[in-house]
């Protein structure tokens, strides 16, 4: 069998609001997740035995043992329907996304994992089903297996449709300090006021516009570089900027793709440090 792919699309949250904290440590939320059409590559052949190797720009540290969300979602499904259906697989992950950046990262990268699976092994399983199957590796994973626009709540796991946004084809840019920031510590140091529900204008835009994500404080906090990167891109002009999730990735959506690309080379030439992807919303 040729080598199977698949990619751990980059995960953003065009709106994150901080509805109240539960008794068992987690926090209910209002999320709009929406994905870009770039992210981590994933490729995989069968083996005799399950082995994980990790390269590209942001694989340093990273563990490919078997605590690795990519393993740990392999080991999930193959516990579900059985060795005989899911064989052992060499997998080689290309990271291409920053750590504990807010955009997925290893969600992506189980939920990559699950869909391949699924593809080559496991045809019969719905969307609906692989989500239930994946969603204990993290609040993240079963957005990221359909890796489409949609409304989350709960702790992000109860998923909508939100099709009266129509944000497929957005030209995105996403910004990271390259500064980790960690989930835990940005949600504990929330203020604990709710500030409402997301906005239920019909209007798409409208929407985004009234919304906004609750973390950025307590995250600009944590890592003030965070705020540089939001003050850089809202002078480039597009019509949204928000940071994602808990920080630090920033993004910035446009009317056009030249404008994007525009907006991507003057950040480079004043920061070169940072890092960039530019796409579009899928």
């Amino acid at each position: 069998m040729s080598a199977m792919s698949e990619t751990g699309w980059a995960k953003i949250n065009l709106a994150l609001h901080v509805r109240g904290r539960r008794a068992d440590g987690y926090h209910e939320i209002e999320t709009l997740f929406a994905f870009v059409d770039r992210g981590d590559g994933l490729e995989a052949r069968p083996a005799d035995t399950d082995t994980l190797a990790i390269e590209g720009e942001f694989a340093e540290g990273l563990s490919a043992g078997p605590d690795n969300l990519v393993l740990r979602a392999l080991d999930l499904m193959r516990a579900r329907h059985g060795a005989d259906r899911v064989p052992p697989l060499q997998v080689i992950l290309t990271k291409r996304l920053p750590v504990a950046a807010g955009i997925g990262g290893g969600s992506a990268d189980a939920a990559a994992m699950a869909r391949l699976v699924r593809r080559h092994f496991l045809p019969e399983l719905g969307d609906a089903a692989l989500a239930r199957l994946v969603a204990p590796l993290g609040a993240d994973v079963a957005a990221c297996v359909a890796s489409v626009t949609s409304l989350g709540l709960g702790v992000g796991e109860q998923l909508s449709p939100v099709p009266e946004l129509r944000l497929g084809g957005t030209p995105v840019l996403l910004v990271n300090p390259r500064e980790p920031v960690a989930t835990g510590p940005v949600f504990a140091a929330w203020d604990g006021i709710d500030r409402g529900p997301l906005y239920g204008d019909p209007d798409g835009r409208a929407q985004l516009l009234a919304a906004r994500n609750d973390l950025q404080r307590p995250a600009i906090a944590q890592c003030p570089a965070i705020a540089d990167v939001m003050l850089e891109l809202g002078a480039l002009r597009p019509w949204l900027a928000r940071m994602s999730g808990s920080g630090a990735t920033c993004f910035a959506l446009f009317d056009a793709a030249a404008e994007r690309d525009a907006a991507s080379v003057r950040l480079a030439q004043s920061h070169p440090h940072w890092w960039q992807m530019a796409g579009v919303l899928r």
